[in-house]
């Protein structure tokens, strides 16, 4: 079978412009330019200026409302609905696991406090590697208040091991 170069290249031209059609569209992207959404904490306890080293709204039902809310506006894009990551970025069900299943309290309620403490300090920082913004830092944008309803939802996610 032979093809002709004028073919060859008319299929090149269309594998291309095809391509080029897909890598443009919005969906396409996994990360992509997202405006940040205000995040309403009225009627939540204020937690004060000075940064909390545990979530203070564990199991508290208006800060799952909230942070739900917020997660789905602000951090689904990247991490999926419902904390179910497409596999680009972390899974935020698993951020906890390892600390559900320890049977010690001390030791459970410590893991849960280290792991508070990573997420706090992720979602005011984000995550940046040799220059490249993996996630962008939220301080300034969220208030400790919407950044706790944040991990509020998330427990609500669990997936335990």
């Amino acid at each position: 079978m032979t093809y002709s170069i004028r073919t060859l290249l008319g299929v090149a031209a269309a594998g291309a412009v095809a391509l080029t059609s897909l890598l443009t569209l919005p969906h396409a992207y996994a990360h992509g330019n997202v405006t940040p959404q205000g995040v309403d904490t009225t009627g939540l306890p204020k937690v004060g200026d000075k940064w909390l080293e545990q979530n203070p709204y564990r199991g508290n039902k208006l800060a799952l409302t909230v942070g739900t809310s917020a997660y789905n506006q602000n951090c689904a894009r990247c991490h999926g609905i419902e904390a179910i990551s497409g596999g680009i970025a972390p899974d935020l069900r698993q951020l906890d696991r390892d600390c559900f299943g320890i049977k010690n309290e001390t030791k459970k309620q410590a893991c849960y406090k280290e792991t508070d403490n990573y997420f706090l300090a992720s979602i005011r920082h984000g995550k940046v590697r040799n220059g490249a913004v993996y996630m962008p830092p939220f301080e300034g944008v969220f208030n400790q208040e919407a950044m706790w309803a944040i991990k509020t939802y998330l427990e609500t996610r669990r997936e335990p091991n």
